[in-house]
């Protein structure tokens, strides 16, 4: 799974695809059920395939991301946005407060 954030700029992510060879991309909204198809120029890291675009993704929303050659699948993954870091993600940020009580409960036999 890629974690990639909610941004108005380029955002970079890299992954190794079954050929080193890709013109385009289509990002599925799960939520929403669209898609966004957008032409690719990847560059390369040894054997990562590098891209680097401006994605128009909304916080808490999973993507389905299909890279092609044509209309060969190179790659399939899902992508998820937030905004929040890896290590301390929390799917009730700012959802959920917990409250605690005193309440004493009596038992009398």
């Amino acid at each position: 799974m890629i974690i990639l954030l909610e941004s108005v700029s380029d955002q970079i992510f890299k992954f190794i695809p079954r050929e080193l060879e890709a013109d385009s991309m289509i990002i599925e909204d799960e939520a929403e059920n669209t898609s966004v198809t957008t032409a690719i120029t990847p560059t390369f890291d040894r054997y990562y395939m590098v891209i680097t675009e401006t994605l128009a993704l909304i916080e808490g929303r999973s993507y389905t991301l299909t890279v092609l050659n044509g209309t060969d699948i190179v790659y399939k993954d899902k992508i998820f946005c937030t905004n929040q870091t890896v290590s301390d993600y929390s799917i009730n940020d700012g959802e959920y407060i917990q409250h605690s009580s005193d309440d004493d409960f009596v038992i009398i036999d």
